[in-house]
Order: structure tokens, then C-alpha cells, then sequence
């Protein structure tokens, strides 16, 4: 048992010691993508750090199985080198047995990622992208569901608006049962249009049988509308914005994807990209158990073997490709080619089998 936690904690710390050199190389990276995309002298530098350190955590989601092997793969090289491996096989305990603490610990990270980390990184995503709209088109736009239909904002130099519509198509370009609030750019409202129908166009809403009532004046009263069999009102949304709002689930928390994806069903849209999602994240820990795995097969040999350097290579190299196999499989999985069960959980479980194999064949011949 104390060897056991000597293999945890030792793996904790190079963990998080990788994880720091991947913080600051994501944020550098990350910095001169912004810098690129943003103006400096319009935005400020603190506004583009800001939006970097906003955007890094998501970054760093993403490279956790990566992370993961080269922990693995520094520590089991370490432990050979130092003969401490050697130490634990002459005590009359399997090579084997040494992997459990970090395969362990790796499921504990996966765990601990899924439902406390993925929350985090939900919260900063939603705040990057409403950042970086404000930044880009001078003012915020959004989207959000309820159980009573589809809010909308946009923003621009001359106010901006609230929106409200009780369904739309898959494609966001039709909409039903439409309501606008304009308002100036103090603040105050400025008119209130309601339409039977809407077409999203590039420019503006294409509105049908539609009605206006000028707020400036006072109260808003039904004898004051004036109708329009068809109205065009100009807006910076489109259609693709919309989509792309609804198709990243990384900026939901994991807690609130069910409801979600229940509401997204309601309102008429897909949910089967946010669906994937949801499985892949309940499979996380899974694979960075089999990253573990793998890592470990090929890493856990005496350095006077010869060969650590091709050892490593290959190790990163099949890592890299079942990365790339559940990518592939996710791609997939949202287009409908395959169940959504099978692209979230067949890469990870295919994956632990594969290591499983891979580690009892390096080290029972």
C-alpha cells in the first residue's frame, strides 16, 4: 500500500508540473492568436490578456489525454532509472501492480475534470465569446432557450435589441411567432415589432404580416401599431452564428446538458452534436485510464534495455492515434453516420483493451 501511494503522489506532482508548462505555453500561444485577430491599440492589452486567459482553460480541457501520457511516460521512466521498478519486481510484486495507482489517479482526474473542471471551462467559454462579439461588432449578442421558446440579443454601434421567437427550423433561418425590442444606444426602448413569421437573411429579418409600435412617445398602446405585410429589419445575427452558438456544447456545464438538449429538441434544433458531447465527457475518465495503459507498456522497462527513446515515440505515436480514432469517431457520431453510443464509448473502451493487451504482452511475454 505504500508503495502504491508512493506511485500516486509521485505522478500528482509531474502531472501538475506538465500541466503548468502547458498553461503557459497555451496562454503565449493563445496571446498571439489574439493579438492577430484584435486591434492592441483599440482593445488594450489587458483586454487580449484577458480574452487569453479566458480562452486557455478550454485549451487545456482538450490537451488532458496528452498531458495524461506524458505524465506517465516521465514518471515510469524516472521509476526506471532511479531502479525503483526493479526494486518493486525483486519484492515479488508484478510490473503490472505498479500501474494501478496511476491508472487510479488518472480516473480520479478524469472524474474530477468532468464534473467540477468541464464547469469552469463551460463558464469561461460563455465569457470569451460574449467578450470577443462585444470586442468585434461593438456590442454583445447572445442566444439562449427556455421552456417557452428562443431568446435572442444582438448588439451594434446604433443600440441594441432583444429577441424572442417560439420555434425555429434546424437551420436558423425560419422562425415563429416573432417579437423585437429595439432599443437606443442610451438604453431606452424603441420599438416593439411582432411578426407571424421571420426569415433570417444575410443583413436583417425578412418579418411577415408584422406590426410596430413606436416606444419613444410613451406607452404602448394597440391602436398605435402599424402593420406591414412585410418588414426588413437590419441586424448583424446570422444564421451561421446562431448554429454555432447552439453547436459548442464546451460552453454548457455538463450538469445542465440534459436539460438543454431537451429544450434545443423543443425549439426544433439538432441536439444530437450536444448528445455526443454529453456521452464523450461521461467516457473522459475511461480514456485517460487506457492513456495511462498505453504509456505504461512501453515505458516501464529498465533504461539499460536500450531503445527509451523509440519506446517514447511509440508510446506518444499510438496515444496521438487513438486521440485521433475518437476524434474521428466523435466527427462521426454528430454527422449521424454512426450511434451516438458507439462514437462516445466504443475509442475508450476499445482503448483500455488495446492497452490491457498491449501492457500484459510487454510484460508477461
Amino acid at each position: 500500500m505504500t508503495a502504491h501511494f508512493y506511485f500516486a503522489r509521485r505522478f500528482v506532482w509531474i502531472f501538475l508540473g506538465i500541466l503548468t508548462v502547458f498553461f503557459v505555453l497555451t496562454v503565449l500561444v493563445d496571446m498571439m492568436e489574439q493579438l492577430r485577430r484584435f486591434d492592441v491599440d483599440d482593445v488594450g492589452f489587458y483586454s487580449v490578456l484577458g480574452l487569453s486567459l479566458l480562452r486557455t482553460p478550454a485549451g487545456l480541457y482538450q490537451l488532458l489525454p496528452l498531458i495524461v501520457i506524458l505524465a506517465t511516460i516521465a514518471l515510469f521512466i524516472a521509476l526506471s532509472r532511479s531502479s525503483e521498478l526493479v526494486i518493486v519486481r525483486a519484492s515479488g510484486r508484478s510490473g503490472i501492480v505498479s500501474v494501478l495507482s496511476p491508472t487510479f489517479v488518472a480516473l480520479g482526474i478524469g472524474l474530477l475534470a468532468v464534473t467540477m473542471i468541464n464547469p469552469i471551462v463551460a463558464a469561461t467559454s460563455l465569457q470569451y465569446q460574449i467578450r470577443s462579439e462585444a470586442l468585434r461588432s461593438g456590442g454583445p449578442s447572445a442566444l439562449s432557450l427556455s421552456d417557452e421558446g428562443i431568446w435572442l440579443r444582438q448588439g451594434g454601434e446604433a443600440g441594441h435589441a432583444v429577441i424572442y421567437a417560439e420555434q425555429t427550423n434546424a437551420d436558423a433561418t425560419q422562425f415563429l411567432d416573432l417579437s423585437i425590442i429595439t432599443y437606443a444606444e442610451t438604453g431606452g426602448p424603441k420599438f416593439r415589432i411582432e411578426a407571424d413569421s421571420a426569415r433570417l437573411v444575410a443583413g436583417g429579418w425578412d418579418l411577415r404580416n408584422a406590426k410596430v409600435w413606436d416606444l419613444k412617445s410613451g406607452i404602448n398602446r394597440g391602436a398605435n401599431a402599424v402593420s406591414h405585410e412585410i418588414l426588413h429589419v437590419d441586424s448583424n445575427l446570422t444564421p451561421d452564428r446562431i448554429r454555432d452558438r447552439f453547436g459548442t456544447p464546451s460552453s454548457i456545464p455538463i450538469w445542465q446538458l440534459p436539460a438543454f438538449i431537451r429544450e434545443l429538441n423543443e425549439a426544433g434544433f439538432s441536439a444530437r452534436r450536444h448528445t455526443v458531447w454529453l456521452h464523450m465527457e461521461l467516457a473522459q475518465p475511461l480514456f485517460l485510464m487506457a492513456m495511462v495503459l498505453v504509456a505504461s507498456a512501453f515505458t516501464m522497462r529498465h533504461t539499460r534495455f536500450g531503445n527509451t527513446g523509440v519506446a517514447v515515440l511509440t508510446a506518444v505515436l499510438i496515444g496521438f492515434s487513438l486521440y485521433f480514432i475518437r476524434n474521428f469517431a466523435q466527427i462521426l457520431g454528430e454527422n449521424g453516420q454512426i450511434p451516438i453510443l458507439l462514437a462516445a464509448w466504443a475509442p475508450p473502451v476499445s482503448s483500455v483493451l488495446l492497452a490491457l493487451g498491449l501492457l500484459l504482452h510487454m510484460e508477461d511475454g
